[in-house]
């Protein structure tokens, strides 16, 4: 098969995947399979079994939720990769997360009782992911390994100052919802939540799908993209801006979920090519497969005890980001 062919049939998987993933996800559960009855879901009908209720109020938004933020983490991987040029590059590895799970526990510190307990939550996470990222920016300057360690001081910084909030939390109850948070998951989210993510998620995605020309110019060096008329200072600001916006309101509202970033783009990248233009469109869909299934998989997997989807997509990217920091240096040492 040409890679032709091969790129218009992964095309045509990503349109469809996301669609059957989110059916069979709205479906099974611990209960087992509900047949979704789409003039349910649309709210043509309203529930009348106790089925329906599970399927409308527990099913619906988690897995909503679940494709936003799979989204959004998948496209915004892309775009940083893109930008730095660096195949590490997400927002977990370079402490978006971090900064932007610090800003929500702050609030959440500061007398905020739930995560999504009014705007301030929301607002300090989208803060502390932008702070986060611009400093990051700031200090890797030099790009590859020196962006990939400051990502990580930053982010150790962060987490360090979660730990102290945790430590001082003013009562077990605000520890526990923390604690609780952090692991990263949608369960227990309501279609409000779906609703405030939805227009941070929207927003996020269309910055990031109008950075793919300039980044893909990028890909050919800085003075060739000067020379094509990209404003470098203008495609970093609007990358970063969309980062902090989507992965802000995804950590608001689901806690730390990582990873993601990195093992879609980089799952996709044999199949539909190393330009961004093209990755970051392709890694969003990729990422509303892929944590929609990570949480599945987690509500299905073990003996009543259900594995957050945070754990879970750390479970399978650690190894991928390790895998691809030794591909990196057999390179390396082979060019020497």
């Amino acid at each position: 098969m040409s890679d032709m062919a091969i790129r218009r049939v992964t095309w045509i998987l990503l349109i469809v995947l996301p669609l059957i993933v989110g059916w069979v996800s709205l479906g099974y559960g611990p209960s087992g399979w509900i047949a979704p009855d789409p003039r349910v879901l649309l709210g043509v009908d309203a529930p009348s079994t106790a089925s329906e209720i599970v399927m409308l109020e527990l099913r619906l938004p988690r897995t909503l939720i679940a494709m936003m933020i799979g989204a959004v983490l998948g496209a915004c991987g892309a775009a940083l990769q893109g930008l730095t040029r660096n195949p590490l590059a997400e927002p977990s590895t370079l402490g978006a997360s971090s900064t932007a799970a610090l800003g929500a526990v702050t609030a959440i510190y500061f007398g905020h009782a739930g995560v999504l307990d009014g705007p301030a939550p929301a607002a300090a996470g989208l803060a502390g992911a932008a702070i986060g990222l611009a400093l990051v920016l700031a200090l890797g300057r030099g790009g590859g390994l020196s962006l990939i360690l400051a990502g990580v001081g930053v982010g150790a910084l962060a987490t360090a100052f979660v730990s102290l909030a945790l430590t001082f939390a003013p009562s077990p109850y605000a520890t526990l919802e923390m604690v609780d948070w952090l692991i990263g998951s949608v369960a227990d989210r309501t279609l409000a939540d779906a609703g405030l993510l939805a227009p941070f998620a929207a927003v996020s995605l269309l910055l990031l799908t109008g950075c793919g020309a300039g980044l893909d110019a990028l890909g050919l060096g800085e003075r060739t993209a000067r020379s094509m008329g990209v404003r470098l200072g203008r495609l970093r600001l609007q990358v970063v801006a969309a980062t902090a916006i989507g992965v802000g309101s995804a950590t608001a509202v689901a806690g730390g979920i990582g990873f993601v970033g990195l093992i879609v783009p980089h799952a996709l990248r044999p199949f539909v090519g190393h330009r961004p233009g093209r990755l970051v469109p392709a890694s969003m869909a990729g990422g509303a497969v892929l944590l929609p299934l990570a949480d599945l998989a987690g509500r299905l997997i073990g003996d009543g005890t259900e594995i957050r989807v945070g754990v879970a997509t750390a479970l399978i990217g650690a190894p991928v980001f390790l895998h691809i920091l030794l591909t990196r240096a057999r390179v390396e040492r082979g060019s020497w």
